[in-house]
């Protein structure tokens, strides 16, 4: 089992940064790839990010490609999302979640994530 903690959210003016962190608990978390979702008051969570067990592999959405920068420690089991260039329309609950499959086809999909965190809010005013 994998506990999952975001943080990191907060209010930030477009064309600003922040970092978001998701710390895993357990032992286990090198077996995971891990993904970053965020969902929108009024729209369903979306896919934005996701990196494999390693870190050699990464995919994003296209609305956050060029922007957003998503790393991991193993060493720490932590995850992290680095976001620049903010715009109004990322204002969003983020999440990050746990994935045993290690294929970027299914990364963009919530049915595939077996743990998730209890979100962290990122409110960008323009």
């Amino acid at each position: 089992q994998v506990q999952l903690v975001d943080s990191g959210g907060g209010l930030v003016q477009a064309g600003g940064s922040l970092r978001l962190s998701c710390a895993a608990s357990g032992r286990t978390f090198s077996t995971y790839a891990m993904g970053w979702f965020r969902q929108a008051p009024g729209k369903e969570r979306e896919f934005v990010a996701a990196i494999s067990r390693s870190g050699g592999t990464t995919y994003y959405a296209d609305s956050v490609k060029g922007r957003f920068t998503i790393s991991r420690d193993n060493a720490k089991n932590t995850v992290y999302l680095q976001m620049v260039s903010l715009k109004p329309e990322d204002t969003a609950v983020y999440y990050c979640a746990a994935t045993p499959q290690n294929y970027p086809a299914v990364w963009g999909l919530r049915r595939y994530y077996d743990y998730w965190g209890q979100g962290t809010q990122v409110t960008v005013s323009s």
